[in-house]
């Protein structure tokens, strides 16, 4: 499988809010696992030009990162800036 339990635990302590590997929760370590699944559909879809299914996953997924980041605008924007920053997104 493309994302291990090492993988996951690396994203969480890099970009949750605790900086902790248990850090699941946290909307920081949400986005920084959408975006990482994010970036594998994006690959997979410039070779499979026709998988519509995994086509609709990606927008799915894109809808929730948006939500996500929506909320932590709302709520914190130090810690959305910070996100942003880290992930190399742009809104």
């Amino acid at each position: 499988m493309y994302l291990t339990a090492a993988t996951k635990q690396d994203l969480f302590s890099k970009h949750g809010f605790a900086k902790k590997k248990t850090d699941t929760g946290s909307p920081e370590s949400q986005i920084a696992l959408f975006t990482h699944r994010i970036n594998y559909l994006t690959g997979h879809l410039r070779t499979n030009k026709k998988d519509y299914s995994t086509q609709t996953g990606l927008l799915r997924l894109v809808g929730q990162r948006k939500k996500l980041l929506n909320y932590l605008q709302r709520n914190n924007i130090g810690r959305y800036r910070s996100i942003l920053a880290e992930l190399d997104l742009r809104k």
